[in-house]
């Protein structure tokens, strides 16, 4: 790999960091936003989360068809100037709803880069090879969420949770400079397509005709559930269920480096052994170790011990590293000639999926750990079959 292409996947890896920056960094503040707007709970708060993953699914939906058409730089623009004026919202808002209706106009914004980082590594890459671009850029994706519990953490501790969404202002105005002054276009002007909602419902249909983009974002999404509902609930497992307090991003961030850890290990041997045999070494890990998991849970009758939970959810948190590399990769396998609206269905098909898997976890938030570690074995049980179905007659 030269120069040329790690600067490439290095602003890769920024814009599809960008969202994740948004949800890291703003779980240190629950606490202070719930007793801001008199919530009864963190819950609640944590809902906000899961709406900019539903923003996020809706953007996806618009940006990856429109870039088809203006490119990816245009679009991107776009989508980052909305996220903004969410950042505006939030950060100004005097009720909660105000605040939820800005993590909405954020998730909507944040549908760009998160649909057009797909796209545009499509564009440049396929098969095996986009797996491995992929895994390097998850390498370095990891690092933006490891250190943004800490970096939220000092912000609500040395002023107030608006000031987060001034953070988020001054990063998305960095992300367009670098954009327009580092970042190539990779759709030429001859290979974009006239939009209409003619020609976005054709190229949404020839994506829902391929086995392999379907099955694939269903089976992300339906392990990408849990993992959303770990991520709104780790703050009230860790800071108050185990009493961790401001060890809490610590944890968090130890945990977070074994995502990194699983797509740098996916990125140097993918190419040798292929994405399919890692997404069913994964999915078979996280189902056995939930089993495992499941028996001490019914040998305690109430929680995980802490040191057993870590160790469980690393383990959870490797495996996942190792999945949304490869069913990505599987699921853009075939849609080279359609790889926005391909990008945008997989992306919006997954997180739509997530979504309600999250919500529905989240709601037994007070049986401690036991609706994640069963969250992770149905989901698990189930994705691994939605990929053993579809991977039948593939092999990349």
């Amino acid at each position: 790999m030269n120069s040329e292409d790690r600067e490439f996947l290095v602003i890769i890896a920024l814009l599809m960091a960008t969202s994740v920056l948004a949800i890291n960094m703003i779980l240190p503040a629950f606490d202070q936003i719930t007793r801001h707007f008199n919530l009864p709970d963190t819950a609640q708060v944590g809902l906000t989360v899961s709406l900019l993953y539903a923003g996020l699914a809706f953007g996806q939906m618009v940006f990856g068809p429109l870039s088809d058409s203006i490119g990816r730089k245009r679009t991107l623009t776009i989508g980052i100037g909305l996220f903004l004026a969410g950042c505006a919202l939030s950060g100004a808002a005097d009720t909660f709803e105000m605040l939820i209706l800005g993590q909405i106009f954020q998730g909507f914004g944040l549908g760009a880069p998160r649909v057009l980082t797909l796209a545009i590594l499509r564009d440049r890459f396929s098969g095996a090879s986009m797996a491995s671009a992929m895994s390097f850029v998850m390498v370095m994706f990891v690092l933006a969420p490891t250190f943004a519990p800490f970096i939220g953490q000092i912000i609500v501790d040395a002023s107030m949770w608006r000031v987060l969404f001034i953070a988020f202002a001054m990063m998305g105005t960095g992300l367009l400079l670098l954009i327009w002054l580092r970042l190539p276009e990779t759709l030429p002007s001859h290979r974009r397509q006239v939009i209409s909602l003619h020609s976005s419902y054709l190229s949404y249909l020839d994506v829902l005709k391929s086995r392999k983009a379907v099955g694939h974002a269903i089976a992300l999404g339906v392990i990408s559930g849990p993992f959303i509902a770990y991520l709104n609930m780790s703050q009230q497992i860790f800071e108050f269920q185990y009493a961790l307090g401001t060890f809490y991003p610590i944890i968090f961030a130890a945990l977070s480096l074994c995502i990194g850890a699983a797509s740098f290990l996916n990125g140097k041997i993918v190419l040798h052994i292929g994405p399919s045999f890692l997404v069913i070494l994964a999915m078979a890990t996280i189902v056995t170790t939930s089993i495992i998991a499941t028996i001490v849970l019914i040998m305690t009758g109430t929680s995980l011990p802490l040191l057993i939970f870590i160790a469980y959810i690393g383990i959870i948190l490797f495996c996942f590293g190792l999945l949304v590399s490869n069913l990505n990769a599987l699921a853009m396998a075939d849609l080279a000639d359609n790889a926005g609206a391909g990008a945008a269905l997989v992306g919006a098909l997954s997180t739509i999926i997530s979504i309600p898997v999250a919500v529905l976890i989240g709601h037994f938030a007070s049986q401690m750990t036991q609706p994640i570690v069963i969250g992770f074995l149905i989901c698990g049980i189930l994705s691994w079959s939605i990929h053993m179905f579809v991977d039948r007659k593939i092999c990349i």
